[in-house]
């Protein structure tokens, strides 16, 4: 700090949101001695709504809980804030009305509503078209299945859209934007131009002007406006675009070279791929369920989206709504003492919707003529234990699919999220998979949130680099004692 008391920009602290699907968390990045130090400061549960036969995100609790950790890291942080950068889910966004206000509560991509309106777009345009010209499978949760759908819940198909991390950013006086490694999970974005695919727009009756610009991961938005600006850390806090799918945020927040590694991003959904230089659109890569998503300094993240912690969470509320209370940890251990009781497709698509999970999971039991488990007091982690083997079981599927259209084989799977923490998972991956196994961090997205915004401060306006962001990974994950 200066003699006048002004402190320097280079030590200003700084903000990552990350919004996940189960909790949405902000945190503050504060130097000492030089270097950086993060602690999380705030976490509000989350998870989507039941309103009438819709499901939706809580967006004013979620703003809310947002403005209140943003409060937190203004009183710890007098030396100022030089930016906030907002990474999160993908798919899912907020319809504005003229003057800027949600028209209402976003929907969740699980909502059934598009069910039939991927059937109607691929009527029009098949799924290996879509496949070829976007790189995005054609999972009919992609936000252009929703749009289709907004008609039909009486949405305005012409008023302006952002999707949520973007819109948090909007919300805190930021432009409306499009940050490229969100827009890609879209299914609307061309691979060749990185830009959006205007033709399709128009051939599947979408307002192209209702979409908004793309910009690169590491884009300085705006600065921060509105009640909050008049707090003293947030006069010059400038509002930064990361890699605003979180997933891509994980995968940048990768202190160690990525060369024959895949990875597996473990948590609400378990995202098993690795980089790539250029997009794969072959018949079979589309057949294996894979997809080619923006990754943040250039190049692809190419994987395939199988379900995840989602299912042991869903049987959780259910036992919880029951009287039969767990905590994860302690359903690992026990699950790690339980026999094997065979496989299921953790992505049969009864499994991605919610409530009922128990009963669910006896279904796709019976389909396979294996023994149901009775949903009865001490039985849960049986349950357990077929939910992490089967999703062992699922990513060994997946990394084989992977080597054949890479042509080659990998060495290694750098496990992210929540489920690096699982060690039965890990365990029984490396067993499923014959591959060496290593946990990576559990906030991993926040990692690659604050790494994109360091090396957006050093770039100087210029593209993003590989190596400038794995750099400041590196040294986020030595400063704070998380090792690789």
């Amino acid at each position: 700090m200066s003699s006048q008391g002004v402190w320097p920009a280079e030590s200003k602290a700084r903000v990552a949101i990350d919004l996940g699907a189960e909790s949405c968390r902000v945190s503050l990045l504060r130097w000492h001695d030089g270097e950086p130090s993060i602690e999380l400061i705030h976490r509000i549960p989350n998870g989507p709504v039941h309103r009438g036969k819709s499901l939706r995100w809580p967006l004013a609790t979620i703003l809310s809980g947002v403005e209140e950790g943003l409060r937190k890291a203004a009183l710890q942080a007098p030396e100022g804030i030089a930016s906030i950068a907002v990474d999160g889910w993908a798919v899912d966004y907020v319809r504005l009305s003229a003057d800027g206000k949600p028209l209402g509560e976003p929907f969740c991509y699980r909502d059934e509503r598009s069910l039939a309106t991927k059937d109607a777009a691929e009527a029009i345009t098949p799924a290996q078209e879509l496949f070829q010209r976007t790189g995005a499978q054609p999972l009919r949760i992609n936000t252009l299945y929703q749009l289709m759908a907004d008609p039909a819940c009486g949405i305005d198909a012409h008023a302006p859209w952002v999707c949520l991390p973007e819109y948090v950013l909007y919300w805190l006086g930021g432009r409306r934007v499009a940050e490229y490694t969100n827009a890609t999970h879209t299914g609307l974005v061309d691979m060749e131009t990185g830009d959006w695919a205007r033709a399709l727009f128009v051939r599947l009756g979408l307002a192209m002007e209702a979409a908004p610009p793309i910009v690169p991961a590491g884009t300085v938005v705006g600065r921060m406006q509105g009640p909050l600006a008049a707090l003293d850390a947030f006069r010059e806090t400038e509002l930064i675009a990361p890699a605003c799918h979180d997933t891509a945020s994980a995968i940048a927040g990768i202190p160690v070279s990525m060369d024959s590694t895949a990875y597996i991003c473990s948590g609400t959904w378990s995202l098993v791929g690795t980089l790539v230089d250029k997009p794969i659109t072959r018949p079979e890569a589309l057949a294996a369920r894979y997809t080619n998503q923006g990754a943040a300094a250039g190049g692809f993240c190419f994987h395939t989206n199988v379900n995840g912690m989602w299912l042991i969470k869903q049987c959780m509320d259910a036992w919880a709504a029951q009287g039969r209370t767990w905590t994860i940890e302690g359903l690992v251990q026990k699950a790690a003492i339980c026999k094997t009781h065979g496989v299921i497709d953790v992505d049969a698509e009864p499994l991605l919707l919610s409530s009922d999970m128990p009963e669910r999971i006896n279904r796709e039991l019976s389909l396979r003529g294996l023994e149901t488990i009775p949903d009865v007091a001490g039985n849960e982690p049986v349950f357990a234990r077929l939910i992490f083997e089967s999703l062992a079981s699922r990513y060994a599927s997946a990394l084989a699919h992977l080597e054949q259209m890479l042509g080659r084989k990998l060495d290694r799977v750098h496990v992210l999220g929540g489920g690096s923490r699982n060690r039965l998972l890990t365990q029984l991956t490396a067993q499923h998979t014959g591959l060496l196994v290593e946990s990576g961090q559990a906030e991993s997205s926040t990692i690659g949130n604050f790494a994109v915004q360091l090396a957006a401060g050093t770039a100087g306006g210029k593209t993003l680099s590989i190596e400038t962001v794995r750099t400041w990974a590196a040294r986020l994950c030595a400063s704070n004692g998380l090792g690789a």
